[in-house]
């Protein structure tokens, strides 16, 4: 049972969505570890399909408004009550000045979502906690100050490539009622925001790890043969920085004598894109798009399959991934892991060890995928050493304990 008013908010872009297995890990681990917590999600589900961590969870669900002019009472009434707040003017002197620098919508709609958070959150909140370093960590940032409380955020990937230099120094910054502290899932992000922050200290790495217990034990493989066909897997959204349209280009270009199959699982804006270049390309007949599925579906198509392709590259905006829940996913079943060196995949994937890092080029992905279908030995053994790491290094534990212990830091002022 949770208590009725606990002292931690947290804040979410959405809650539940089945592409951000990482937060709901860490939401229920925490829950297990004895915090208690409210979620505050800025946007409501869309996803049709719930993983079963989610129903794991304990802590009541609040919505801000999505967007401001869909809940005008809500909204009026929260900004009328947030003014009377001791830190409201400073709050408002600060988003003013991030306004004139992002003269956008959703600068607005942060700024009014947090007075909703300010007013409507129980005086029994001491603190405030936001997953991902732009949208929610500016909607607790403001929200923060109104109410005179300490916040901190969990840093991943886009939020730290594609937010501006000077929106994340002010948010490292105690001159600018900055976190009061950062925790991040890479070594690669950790570096960066330390050289931006006013005190590196301030940032932990914190590896999201996986709860091994969630996972069934790896299968007893019967490995292909060299001649056998080979079936190939991918989970990941269809956007720009997951490379799929490269591994398209890749599998196009593998030799007409191996017999191969791809089957890909996660929504996406390109979809539509990608199967039209796919059908271009004459190979539609040998993938299978399954769409969006839960961990239970995921892992049963990882178990059924020889090896697990992520293609990651770094976008055109400078989005990127971080370090991919899903290649521990696929290490944990002992499915042969090809990917890129992109960001902190070598953090975990040692090349040649672990898996394979490819150039993310068509060229280079494809001449991958034919060297570990030739060669299921080393498929078989990098597999192995990849497991291995996981359970030696990767495991979920010691970061709830670090995050745990800095929640608990923050709430009691220390």
């Amino acid at each position: 049972m949770t208590t009725e008013n606990p002292p931690l908010a947290v804040l979410v872009k959405g809650w539940p969505r089945l592409s951000e297995t990482f937060i709901a890990q860490e939401l229920v681990a925490l829950e297990e570890a004895g915090l208690t917590f409210e979620i505050w999600s800025l946007r409501h589900p869309t996803d049709v399909k719930r993983h079963p961590l989610h129903d794991r969870l304990q802590a009541r669900v609040r919505y801000l408004p999505e967007y401001l002019y869909q809940e005008p009472t809500r909204v009026w009434q929260a900004r009328a009550t947030a003014q009377a707040l001791p830190g409201y003017a400073e709050a408002y002197r600060i988003w003013r000045a991030d306004l004139r620098r992002d003269p956008s919508r959703n600068r607005v709609r942060r700024f009014g979502q947090a007075c909703v958070l300010a007013a409507e959150a129980p005086a029994e909140v001491l603190g405030l906690y936001a997953h991902f370093l732009h949208t929610p960590a500016s909607v607790a940032r403001y929200a923060a100050i109104m109410r005179g409380l300490p916040w901190s955020f969990s840093a991943h990937a886009k939020d730290i490539w594609t937010s501006p230099d000077w929106e994340i120094s002010e948010k490292l910054s105690s001159q600018h009622h900055g976190a009061a502290f950062g925790a991040t899932c890479t070594a690669f992000g950790a570096r960066h925001l330390r050289q931006m922050s006013d005190d590196p200290a301030r940032i932990d790495l914190i590896y999201h790890g996986l709860d091994l217990t969630r996972f069934p034990k790896p299968p007893q493989r019967q490995w292909r043969q060299a001649q056998d066909p080979l079936k190939l897997m991918s989970v990941g959204r269809l956007v720009e920085k997951k490379g799929f349209d490269r591994l398209i280009s890749a599998l196009a270009l593998l030799p007409a004598e191996l017999d191969w199959h791809w089957i890909h699982i996660g929504g996406g804006d390109l979809g539509s894109q990608l199967q039209d270049m796919a059908r271009q390309a004459g190979i539609a007949q040998r993938i299978t798009w399954r769409g969006a599925c839960d961990q239970p579906e995921v892992i049963a198509e990882m178990r059924a399959s020889d090896l697990f392709v992520l293609p990651s590259r770094v976008a055109a905006d400078g989005d990127r991934d971080g370090l991919p829940n899903v290649l521990m996913e696929a290490a944990s079943q002992l499915l042969p892991i090809l990917s890129t060196p992109v960001s902190a995949i070598p953090e975990f994937i040692t090349s040649g060890t672990h898996g394979l890092l490819s150039k993310d080029d068509p060229k280079a992905l494809s001449a991958a995928i034919q060297s570990l279908a030739q060669d299921p030995q080393q498929a078989a053994t990098m597999a192995e050493a990849a497991l291995q790491r996981l359970r030696r290094d990767f495991g979920m534990d010691p970061g709830i304990a670090q995050l745990v212990a800095r929640l608990g830091a923050m709430l009691q002022g220390s």
